[in-house]
């Protein structure tokens, strides 16, 4: 008999999963679309699925995440911790992610925003780089997969990188920090400080004003990680006060970000609607045969949470 898996999906999503599944020796089931006994139910797929949900899902076998983070399962009080959950690792997403830290560097790096100024004026104005590229130091907050690649390619650019991380990583060319103890003394020589930490109970909050202070004034701060990271309000003191020179943000505490919110018109924050990296169903949906194959298999998968690291 073939295996059921249960797509948790935000309402409209479902039907890019129909031609990447198509092949699957699964039967695929639409939560809000498809009738299911909860019974039936062996594997899930999603993302942000509603607290206590996956609870009444008695004979889950693995649950998958559609992202690399899974906050969003883990704020769950009732998240069936039993249950393997697999984080999803795709060397695609990994590049996307860097391209967009990369992107954001550069655009401040080089004083796009100036030049664009200026072409809207019709003014020829040029101008030297405000820092050479060799002597400025570029900070990645998280030297996980995504954060590894980001490093890399920064430094294939010229920029003197470092990481911080919880453990020491060993990667050519990058300067490794490790452990509370070095943290301060790594922020210290941050012009760019990138977020990419997976989010737990330790790094909620980090980007908070005393961590804003430690970073040299003009220090630039750019967050693809999680919103809950950011202590939006100590952001925009530290940006209003002159001691950052910037912000580009990608996540936020509240998703969609409310039209009300202060950051939408800030003139030092560039704002993204969470698409630094978008998850290709197709990508996913291989990575998800796969997994679903080997554990009806008896396989151990790769990328099975840490339950007591959070990640």
């Amino acid at each position: 008999m073939r295996p059921n898996l249960l797509l948790i999906l935000p309402p409209g999503w479902g039907r890019y999963w129909d031609e990447p599944l198509a092949a699957a020796d699964v039967r695929t089931l639409i939560e809000g679309q498809d009738q299911y006994a909860a019974e039936e139910i062996d594997y899930a797929l999603g993302f942000r699925p509603p607290p206590g949900f996956l609870k009444t899902l008695p004979k889950l076998k693995a649950i998958f995440s559609l992202g690399a983070g899974i906050d969003g399962f883990l704020s769950d009080p009732d998240f069936p911790r039993q249950v393997p959950l697999i984080r999803f690792v795709d060397d695609t997403l990994s590049r996307e992610m860097a391209q967009y830290i990369v992107m954001h560097v550069l655009i401040q790096h080089r004083a796009e925003a100036k030049f664009a100024a200026a072409q809207r004026e019709s003014q020829w104005r040029q101008a030297m780089l405000a820092r050479r590229t060799e002597d400025t130091r570029i900070g990645i907050l998280g030297l996980g997969e995504i954060g590894s690649v980001a490093a890399r390619r920064l430094r294939d650019l010229g920029f003197a990188v470092s990481g911080w991380s919880r453990t020491k990583k060993t990667i050519d060319g990058i300067a490794s920090c490790a452990g509370q103890g070095e943290l301060d003394a790594f922020l210290k020589q941050c012009d760019y400080l990138v977020c990419v930490l997976p989010l737990t109970p330790q790094t909620r909050h980090i980007l908070d004003a005393r961590l804003f202070a430690t970073l040299p004034k003009g220090a630039y701060v750019i967050n693809v990680a999680r919103g809950g990271h950011l202590v939006e309000a100590d952001l925009i003191a530290a940006l209003d006060s002159g001691h950052l020179s910037g912000a580009t943000l990608d996540v936020f505490e509240r998703e969609p970000l409310p039209e009300t919110s202060p950051i939408w018109k800030h003139p030092k924050i560039v704002v993204t609607p969470h698409i630094a990296a978008i998850t290709s169903p197709a990508a996913a949906a291989r990575y998800i045969i796969d997994g679903i194959a080997a554990m009806e298999r008896g396989e151990t998968l790769d990328n099975v949470v840490d339950m007591t690291r959070g990640y």
